[in-house]
């Protein structure tokens, strides 16, 4: 599909931002001072790792940290493997984005794992971002070429027991990002982007909870994913934070009888990559930057900006509370066959706005389970709102039962 110059110049602006960082002035200009708004968010390369990749996960306002383990923990908390109830688990998931303005931007992720014995797993997954196909042109409209902008993520994942139950996991991540296409912006040549990134986790559950007459778990989560080096898109360009997240949650289950029970999850998310300072206005200092009137220095080595992401906000603790997102998540289940869930994000006006209702179901059936979500805007447009997006199960234990049963003796 060929979009003509607004659109590819839109989809230049949102992409391309990290290239434009030889102009000091511009690449540090603060979202309030562009828009006379109280407007201050966070910004980092590759945002496309911090989507929900699944269904499950999707349709219970993005919560999952201390969900129940399934193929896509890797994502939310890769520690949950070691308590996955399967040997084997495999997930296909396709979410549209966009799709009320074009039909071919898509972000695809595959999933599985592996027990080995009771305490360990292995995992691996693959999430790909195609942003479709684009058309660019000059100002005067001639092409200048058509490009498939596009990103993926190739993760490998080690979970263990360190107690019954508590157990600690890892993921390796390759960041691979090729927005540019080698096109020349602002006289500088581009390239792909590229990072390795790791997640470290932990996950903690109660089984056997008695709540009165009724059993329960409880869990808790925690999961702070892609700690990795910054990311740029051009030799002249500052490098970027990749979007460095911590998530913490907890989950509870209760089985109200021998075929019903019922998840309540709470997801807590604070990006661990520096905020934006506030600069005067019209002032540059000896080294040819702004000069910062509230905030710190955003150019900042890894490390440094992971810690000081917590104190480093130009209003204070107040807007350091203010950059937390919150999920919370509703799960029931009939007999472990249907599903029907549903939740909610916020995020605070001044750190992006996004407020939505989510609702979704699941079906499970002997080798196959399907699930759906659905996004609900409550405040301002979302990327996935009018979209319903899936996801593919597949019980190999299943499966394996079923040809043990069907051998003659």
């Amino acid at each position: 599909m060929k979009r003509k110059y607004r659109i590819a110049s839109y989809c230049a602006i949102t992409l391309f931002c990290g290239l434009l960082a030889e102009n000091n002035s511009f690449a540090q200009l603060s979202v309030s001072q562009l828009s006379g708004r109280e407007i201050n968010t966070i910004t980092t390369a590759v945002p496309f790792l911090m989507i929900s990749p699944d269904a499950r996960g999707g349709g219970m306002g993005d919560a999952g940290v201390a969900s129940l383990p399934d193929a896509n923990s890797i994502h939310w908390n890769p520690s949950k493997l070691a308590f996955a109830d399967k040997n084997i688990g495999f997930s296909l998931n396709a979410t549209p984005w966009l799709r009320r303005l074009v039909p071919d931007i898509w972000l695809n992720y595959l999933s599985g794992y592996k027990k080995m014995g009771k305490n360990q797993a292995l995992g691996a997954s693959i999430r790909y971002f195609s942003l479709g196909a684009i058309t660019f042109t000059d100002i005067n409209g001639n092409v200048t070429g058509n490009y498939n902008p596009n990103e993926f993520a190739l993760d490998v994942v080690y979970s263990r027991k360190l107690t019954d139950n508590f157990s600690g996991g890892m993921a390796l991540r390759y960041v691979f990002s090729n927005l540019t296409q080698g096109v020349n912006v602002q006289g500088a040549n581009t390239q792909p982007g590229q990072t390795v990134a790791a997640d470290v986790s932990a996950y903690y559950q109660k089984p056997d909870l008695e709540l009165g007459s009724r059993t329960g778990k409880l869990a808790f989560g925690v999961n702070i994913s892609n700690i990795g080096g910054k990311m740029r898109y051009s030799d002249n360009a500052d490098r970027d934070f990749i979007p460095i997240n911590l998530r913490l949650g907890s989950g509870l289950t209760l089985n109200l009888d021998q075929y019903n029970s019922v998840t309540f999850l709470a997801d807590f998310n604070k990006l661990l990559v520096p905020t934006p300072p506030v600069f005067f206005k019209d002032s540059i200092g000896s080294d040819g930057k702004q000069i910062i009137d509230r905030g710190k220095d955003p150019e900042r080595p890894v490390v440094e900006g992971m810690f000081g992401s917590f104190n480093d906000a130009p209003d204070g603790f107040g807007e350091e509370l203010r950059e937390i997102t919150y999920s919370a998540g509703f799960e029931y289940w009939y007999d472990k066959l249907l599903a029907f869930r549903a939740g909610y994000f916020y995020e605070a006006p001044s750190k992006g706005n996004r407020q939505f209702v989510t609702l979704g179901a699941g079906l499970r059936y002997n080798v196959f389970g399907v699930d759906f979500a659905y996004l609900i805007p409550t405040i301002q447009q979302h990327p996935l709102q009018n979209t319903l997006r899936f996801s593919l199960i597949f019980d190999f234990d299943s499966f394996s039962k079923m040809n043990s049963e069907s051998k003659p003796e």
